[in-house]
C-alpha cells in the first residue's frame, strides 16, 4: 500500500491529487494508495524522505525543505498551472482590487509555512519594505483542525489581521461570509510582473521510487491525467471527495472551485514554469544556482502529461 499526503487538502490546486485517491484513479492504474488526511504543509516533506509517504501534492518548491535543491527527489506532474495563492481583505476597507501599495500599514495573516515564503517574496517583489514592518505579517492563529479553510475568516472576525494570504477556499469562505474581498489573484495576474510563475501545484515524488518502481510512477502519472480530464468534464464530482473529507460548506464549495480552477488542470510542466520557480527559489534562499530543468523534473513522463 503506498500512501498520498498533500500540503493542504482543502486546496483547489492540491485537490487533483486527493482526488486521484479518492475517485480511484489510482487504482484504475492498478496502485493502492491511502490518502492521509493530515495537514501536509507541517511535515509532508519530510515524511516523504523518510518513507513514511510516496507521493507528495504541494507547491512544486516544497520538497526542497527536506531534499535541498531537489537532491533525491522530482517533480513528475503538475496538478495545476501558475501560483495559486490569493490575499483577501476586510471587506471594509477602502482598496482597489490589485493596488499593493495600498496594502501599507496593513496586518496580512498567514501560514508561517509554505505560504509566508511566498507572501513575503511577492511583497519585497513589489517594493514593500517588508523588514521595517510596511506590511506586517502576522501568524494565522491555530486551526482547530486539520482544515485550515476557516483561517482567514478568524483572522478578520477575532481581529488579528486585516487581509489573509491563503488558498481559494479560505478566500471563498470569507468571501461568503461577507467580511472579506478579494485583493490580489496571483494566476489570473495580479502582483508584481512574473507572480504566477512563482510556483505551481506539483506532484512530488523520490528518485528512489521512480528508479526502482518506474511503473508505479507512470502509473501515477496517468491517475494525475485522467483525474484532471474527469474534473474539467464533471466539477461536481469532487462534491463525492468533499462529503467525506470536509464539513458541509466546503463540501458545498469545493465543486465550484474546482470547476472554477479546472482550466488550469494542466499536468504539463513548461521550461518557463520551471524557469520561473529556479528564479523563485534562488529569491528565496532554496538555491544557490539555478538548476537545468531535468534535474528538477521528471522528463521521461512528458508524453503522459499530453496523453
Amino acid at each position: 500500500m503506498y500512501r498520498m499526503m498533500v500540503a493542504d487538502y482543502d486546496s483547489p490546486s492540491y485537490f487533483v491529487a486527493t482526488a486521484a485517491v479518492k475517485l480511484g484513479f489510482f487504482k484504475q492504474e492498478g496502485v493502492d494508495v491511502e490518502f492521509i488526511a493530515e495537514y501536509g504543509a507541517k511535515h509532508g516533506p519530510e515524511r516523504l524522505r523518510e518513507g513514511h509517504i510516496h507521493f507528495f501534492g504541494g507547491p512544486a518548491f516544497a520538497a526542497t525543505r527536506a531534499f535541498p535543491a531537489w537532491k533525491g527527489v522530482k517533480l513528475v506532474a503538475a496538478l495545476a498551472q501558475h501560483s495559486y495563492w490569493f490575499m483577501g481583505v476586510r471587506k471594509d476597507i477602502d482598496i482597489r482590487r490589485g493596488d499593493i501599495d495600498a496594502l501599507k500599514g496593513l496586518r496580512i495573516s498567514s501560514s508561517f509555512a509554505f505560504p509566508k515564503t511566498a507572501l513575503r517574496h511577492m511583497l519585497i517583489q513589489a517594493g514593500i519594505d517588508v523588514d521595517h514592518d510596511e506590511v506586517r505579517i502576522v501568524e494565522s492563529l491555530p486551526s482547530k483542525s486539520e482544515s485550515h479553510s476557516l483561517d482567514g475568516v478568524r483572522a478578520l472576525r477575532e481581529n488579528l489581521a486585516d487581509g489573509f494570504w491563503g488558498n481559494g477556499m479560505r478566500l471563498a469562505l470569507a468571501e461568503k461570509a461577507g467580511i472579506a474581498k478579494l485583493h490580489l489573484d496571483l494566476r489570473r495576474g495580479d502582483g508584481p510582473q512574473g507572480a504566477r510563475h512563482y510556483n505551481f501545484a506539483a506532484l512530488t515524488v523520490t528518485d528512489a521510487l521512480i528508479e526502482k518502481e518506474p511503473e508505479v510512477a507512470a502509473a501515477a502519472v496517468r491517475a494525475i491525467v485522467a483525474t484532471q480530464k474527469a474534473l474539467k468534464a464533471d466539477p461536481t464530482l469532487a462534491k463525492k471527495v468533499g462529503d467525506e473529507l470536509f464539513p458541509g460548506e466546503e463540501a458545498d464549495m469545493i465543486p465550484v472551485l474546482v470547476g472554477r480552477d479546472a482550466p488550469f488542470y494542466d499536468a504539463t510542466i513548461t521550461p518557463e514554469a520551471v524557469d520561473g520557480l529556479n528564479k523563485f527559489a534562488l529569491a528565496n534562499g532554496l538555491l544557490d544556482r539555478p538548476l537545468a530543468y531535468e534535474q528538477i523534473v521528471a522528463a521521461q513522463f512528458k508524453d503522459i502529461w499530453r496523453s
